[in-house]
């Protein structure tokens, strides 16, 4: 399974804080990963909703395209 852009940028950071040893980089690194974790809670919502909504079938293409939804 490909990793999402969000999966990709996670992996970055916490592959970062095992690297080094300053503690003021630990906490930004820290801060930017439980920001991509809530970054992904609201895709994962948006995306439910959006599957749980009636749409017409060319929008519904569209974001299938655009992989919103499967």
């Amino acid at each position: 399974m490909a990793n999402s852009p969000l999966d990709t940028i996670k992996q970055l950071v916490e592959s970062t804080i095992e690297e080094t040893e300053n503690s003021e980089v630990h906490y930004k690194l820290r801060t930017a990963s439980q920001l991509v974790d809530v970054v992904q809670y609201h895709h994962d919502n948006l995306v439910e909703s959006l599957e749980d909504t009636d749409l017409d079938d060319e929008l519904r293409e569209e974001l299938r395209d655009m992989g919103y939804i499967d």
